[in-house]
């Protein structure tokens, strides 16, 4: 937050009593309570500059956190400090919180979206702080999740510690979306390196989409809905076919993400998913990623339904056709996104099988 390393802040452990710190309920960060003969451990900053505070403000802000001036302990005295404190009804306290829980789970996730919240510091306000966070924490998922490579039989074993560098980071946008603008290089193959390239990489989130099928009957689960990228292309039919997808939340198992989209976008309740591929959409210039499985389930008497969030402006339709069906619209061009045409010929590959064990 103060954009300093821990050992240049004058620190001293400090508690505030006849109070509790309490995790928030849905949240992945904490907030004190008052609890009468409990005690809240805390630190205590001490010599802070008006920009100090300033950026600390403008962090807290982001929950609708305000300061309040209380007296805390410390191992010498009892101060005058001041408390940061959630607005009255904005935030719900939960079950005590544990710093060791914290740091299991949330620690790195939370870091990662704390850098992406300073870097916009005396250029927004702290009200987009808190509307973009669950964005900023999930970008640092994502992050966490890409740290867990596919493996390199057959490609070279170089790594971006290693074998790659930025040279120099360039201002782009950010917001919902980032757009990363920088100098890179990276290494051959025959060992050297290569000169500056300059690249522009758009920086998204890790998705989940699921395909549902009914091996008994045979149909699979197409949605359809209105989609922004084709009509800016200038498509005139910009109503896409689609599996089910949507962006996985900060700490949420990919799987996970799959069945609660299933549920807002198609009113379908899924068990165990078979994963089918992770795969970069456009590693050319995009960070999204995928994450596909196949849902097995039943879907007698389902016509067509629509579905999807108010809040997230959707409006889905899903479609269950005969598995021979959604295949001849692949080639006849009418499904055109490249996810459903992948995960449609996985289970090609595958169908026989799940029929026969049906």
């Amino acid at each position: 937050m103060l954009d300093r390393p821990r050992a240049q802040i004058d620190l001293a452990e400090a508690r505030l009593a006849d109070h509790e710190v309490r995790w928030v309920r849905d949240q992945a960060f904490p907030m004190i309570v008052e609890e009468a003969g409990a005690e809240a451990p805390g630190l205590l900053c001490r010599n802070l500059s008006k920009t100090d505070i300033a950026r600390l403000d403008y962090y807290e802000g982001g929950f609708d956190y305000d300061l309040r001036r209380l007296t805390v302990g410390t191992a010498d005295a009892q101060i005058s400090a001041q408390v940061y404190f959630p607005q009255q009804g904005v935030w719900t306290a939960d079950a005590p919180w544990s710093l060791e829980d914290w740091r299991a789970r949330w620690e790195a996730i939370t870091m990662g979206a704390a850098a992406e919240v300073m870097g916009h510091f005396g250029r927004k306000d702290a009200a987009m702080a808190q509307r973009l966070m669950p964005f900023f924490r999930a970008r640092a998922w994502a992050r966490q999740i890409a740290a867990r490579p596919a493996p390199c039989t057959l490609r070279s074993g170089m790594t971006s510690a290693a074998d790659a560098e930025t040279l120099r980071e360039k201002t782009g946008f950010e917001g919902f979306f980032r757009i990363a603008n920088a100098d890179l290089r990276a290494r051959r193959f025959d060992g050297g390196w290569s000169d500056a390239m300059p690249r522009e990489t758009f920086i998204s989130y890790d998705a989940a989409l699921v395909l549902p099928y009914d091996p008994t009957s045979d149909h699979v689960l197409l949605i359809e809905q209105f989609r922004a990228a084709p009509y800016h292309r200038g498509d005139p039919a910009p109503w896409v076919l689609e599996p089910i997808a949507g962006l996985v939340d900060a700490g949420e198992d990919p799987a996970d993400t799959a069945r609660r989209e299933a549920r807002e976008e198609a009113d379908l309740d899924l068990g165990d998913l078979t994963p089918m591929a992770r795969v970069y959409a456009s590693p050319g210039y995009s960070t999204e990623f995928y994450h596909c499985f196949l849902g097995l389930c039943d879907l007698g008497g389902r016509g067509t339904q629509v579905g999807g969030l108010a809040t997230e402006h959707e409006d889905i339709r899903s479609h269950v056709v005969p598995f021979d069906h959604a295949m001849s619209l692949i080639e006849t061009g009418e499904i055109n996104a490249g996810p459903l045409t992948m995960m449609l010929l996985w289970l090609a590959t595958r169908r026989e099988s799940l029929r026969a064990g049906a």
